[in-house]
């Protein structure tokens, strides 16, 4: 049942952002539009691991069947009895998917980008992973094998303020760090005092995790900053540009206008990354490491491509012709300059 919620949730959010194809006049006689299509055959990596992420089955999934994958090729490593957690199976069913493997890793990456015996090779590949799957997902894709992004050890950076409740701070600091050892925590304040009771309901928690040895780990990663105000604050994550950021201050509304680089933003003191991560609707394959920067997180138009298209009349191509003459010969292409320049002699000799 939670699994359908979250699903629910998400398929609604990401059916509000389809694409849309409009068809514009540039000049009389041109005009251009583009068409959206989906990626035929997509490869979803699904982590296994120490963590059995089917709720990554969800975020991956339901994307690429609204968006009308054709193929949809899923690999997972499975538990050391060989067999594939329940949860990943329902998720499965449940979206109709049926092409799984069990297969992990970087081996896993280099099936779906090459195709193996069983696996079938897949034009874009999908999905977080440990530094070795992502540096798989890097090298494929210089061999034309297009990934969603560079999505590797998962990352959150908090910015609280006086009125933040240590203990919700404490939780969403610990939730980030029991992901794996390699993630990475931030904590931003301007209260020495206050952060320092965050740090202390931090410590309490751990020890109260089954995952306490790996969040310990990823906390020995992490770090604690005082700034002199909130708008530092916001400045620093801007270039840290983090996967996930929790903005739990008095004026986060204000501050959420200021953010410029991020996965994933959570507002208020009851916005825990937790929601987010399973059921909120928003995706959760995020960039991280500061490719925040430069990349979104992933949506339907994840697995689409659009082809633009162009269509001119001869009195468009009369009206833009000179202008296409002038560029080519500029750039010393002179068979581009001729496709014009042939067909508006003929155009002048039909005309005449």
């Amino acid at each position: 049942d939670a699994i359908a919620t979250a699903a629910t949730n998400i398929e609604k959010f990401h059916k509000a952002g389809g694409t849309i194809s409009l068809r514009t006049v540039t000049t009389e006689g041109v005009s251009c539009w583009k068409k959206a299509l989906p990626i035929e055959k997509a490869g979803l990596y699904i982590p296994g691991g120490t963590a059995p992420l089917f709720s990554t089955f969800l975020m991956l999934g339901i994307p690429a069947k609204l968006a009308g994958c054709g193929e949809i090729v899923v690999c997972t490593p499975p538990g050391k009895d060989g067999t594939i957690l329940p949860a990943i199976l329902y998720t499965a069913w449940l979206l109709g998917i049926r092409k799984m493997y069990r297969a992990g890793g970087a081996q896993a990456i280099a099936a779906m980008a090459y195709g193996t015996e069983t696996i079938p090779a897949v034009y874009k590949i999908f999905g977080p992973g440990n530094s070795y799957v992502t540096r798989a997902k890097e090298l494929v894709q210089t061999e034309g094998v297009a990934i969603d992004m560079p999505a590797g050890p998962s990352e959150v950076l908090v910015i609280a303020d006086g009125n933040a409740d240590p203990e919700f701070v404490a939780a969403d600091l610990l939730s980030q760090a029991e992901h794996g050892s390699d993630s990475q925590v931030m904590l931003l304040g301007t209260e020495r005092q206050h952060l320092g009771r965050i740090l202390d309901e931090t410590r309490r928690q751990l020890e109260f995790l089954p995952r306490k040895e790996t969040a310990a780990r990823a906390l020995s990663n992490s770090r604690c900053i005082l700034l002199p105000t909130i708008g530092d604050c916001i400045a620093f994550s801007n270039m840290y540009a983090p996967e996930h950021l929790i903005l739990n201050c008095k004026d986060y509304e204000v501050l959420a206008d200021k953010v410029t680089n991020a996965g994933s933003v959570f507002l208020g003191k009851y916005s825990c990354e937790s929601a987010g991560d399973y059921a909120s609707g928003t995706n959760h394959t995020l960039p991280t490491n500061g490719y925040a920067r430069s990349y979104s997180g992933l949506s339907v138009s994840s697995f689409m491509k659009e082809i633009s298209f162009q269509k001119l009349s001869g009195d468009g191509l009369r009206r833009l012709g000179p202008v296409i003459e002038r560029m080519a010969a500029a750039e010393m292409l002179d068979a581009h300059r001729n496709a014009v320049s042939i067909r508006l002699k003929k155009l002048d000799e039909n005309r005449d």
